[in-house]
């Protein structure tokens, strides 16, 4: 078994290091965050991820897995470190490196020997050779370190199953022992193994975030199509799916866009390299656009259902940017209710786990503990996030206690007819909406 350091215990680190130390490895996380490596100590995750904290608490029970803001203690006798550090977006759209730079830097100050340096962070094309440089200048005497690009395909929500049955490993390097020294820890999880060159590595991951946004704002374009020629999205999206060339059903959802801490930054980043590098990259910017334009469009319905917004109560279900998880990162709702509160309306909100993490960016929100206390007194209710406890609502109750009974399915979860049935105002995303029944019409 091998002995590894990974470096940011945030969202990717924390699973990777959990899931290594499962299968047997001696894992160090290491952090900057005193207050995060205390909770970690004490088995509590500082993240809602299924799975998880059980994950955590079996490996440091087991000796497999420890926790330091320490350098020098986390890297002693390690053989791997993986960096897992933050790439925020900065002003223009670029891919904030200044955390993977100073994990780099603490890795070259901390190490006594030699080791494997795996970026798991994602990083701009050529970051990786990029630190490798600033790993062997900030050496204090030369030591032998090669470095292994190893892009993370971790959905939020599933992360857990997502380590340990990944559809590929990635790995690039110039180095071919030192990918395959990667390679053979992952081994145990029987999961094709592309090795490759780093920059092709680091290309892959990109690639795929922004193949996967585009899927997302494609269909909710033609969600857009759909609503004005009188179609319905969901059963388009469903010939769609059954297309072997389109690949499947898969995001191919309408809805109210993607969020989260990967899709948003990696497509900025993306069409940031393009455009400084010579290249006009058109649909990026369109796939962007068209994810701001649908919550805008999403006021707009709310707005022409109620006459206008100001003074309006609105209530919100769902928080975090998908389902099993409490992130809040680029998620439509923080999105969503700012331009509610812009046009004048008051928000009521819920979310199973996710209100501590939004508190923070919601100002003059009231946030309750159950659906039921959302639409009480409400002039329309909006589900943003398809959380299962969502779907199995008593929707004649909430009909019931709204004050006008509007509501906007950001996420087709409801069976428009039924929504009708029950006295609705149905607002879904490109569905079709049928007519409430008359006295004339029922005979």
């Amino acid at each position: 078994m091998a002995r590894i350091a990974v470096i940011g215990v945030g969202y990717v680190g924390l699973v990777t290091a959990s899931c290594f130390a499962d299968l047997g490895h001696e894992v160090a996380g290491i952090d900057i965050d005193e207050e995060r490596i205390a909770k970690l100590r004490q088995k509590v995750a500082p993240i809602y991820e299924p799975g998880l904290e059980s994950l955590i608490g079996r490996n440091l029970d087991a000796g497999r897995l420890r926790f330091t803001t320490d350098y020098v203690e986390g890297l002693s006798g390690a053989q791997f470190a993986f960096i897992a550090v933050g790439t925020p977006s900065g002003l223009a759209g670029e891919a904030d490196m200044s955390a993977c730079e100073a994990a780099a830097r603490g890795i070259a100050q901390a190490i006594r020997g030699p080791i494997i340096v795996v970026n798991k962070s994602t990083m701009p094309i050529g970051s990786g050779d990029r630190l490798e440089g600033l790993i062997r200048e900030a050496l204090p005497r030369p030591l032998d370190v090669r470095v292994v690009s190893n892009p993370e395909f971790l959905r939020e929500g599933t992360a857990v199953s997502d380590f340990f049955a990944p559809d590929r490993i990635v790995l690039g390097s110039l180095d071919t022992k030192a990918a395959e020294a990667v390679a053979d820890l992952h081994r145990p999880l029987n999961a094709p193994v592309l090795l490759t060159d780093m920059r092709t590595a680091e290309m892959v991951k990109y690639a795929s975030n922004a193949f996967i946004a585009t899927r997302i704002s494609f269909i909710n374009e033609i969600a857009a199509i759909c609503e004005q020629l009188g179609a319905d999205v969901k059963q388009v999206a469903d010939g769609m799916g059954l297309d072997p060339r389109i690949g499947g059903r898969n995001y191919l959802n309408a809805g109210l866009g993607y969020g989260g801490s990967c899709f948003p930054k990696d497509v900025r980043a993306l069409e940031y390299m393009a455009s400084v590098h010579g290249c006009h990259p058109q649909l990026l910017r369109a796939v962007m656009e068209i994810n701001r334009d649908v919550r805008r469009s999403a006021v707009q319905k709310l707005r022409d259902a109620l006459g206008s917004l100001n003074g309006r109560l609105v209530g919100v279900l769902g928080l975090a940017f998908k389902p099993n998880t409490d992130d809040v990162r680029e998620a439509a709702a923080i999105e969503l209710i700012h331009l509610l509160q812009h046009e004048g309306a008051m928000i009521r909100a819920y979310d199973p786990v996710a209100i501590k993490t939004a508190t923070p960016h919601l100002p003059n929100v009231e946030f309750v503990q159950t659906p039921y206390e959302v639409a009480a007194g409400a002039d329309a209710l909006v589900l943003v996030t398809e959380w299962n406890e969502f779907r199995e609502l008593d929707m004649a109750r909430i009909h019931l206690g709204m004050r006008t009974p509007v509501l906007l399915d950001g996420r087709n979860i409801y069976d428009p007819h039924r929504m009708v049935e029950l006295g609705f105002t149905y607002l879904g995303m490109g569905r079709v909406v049928p007519e409430p029944l008359t006295t004339a019409t029922a005979s």
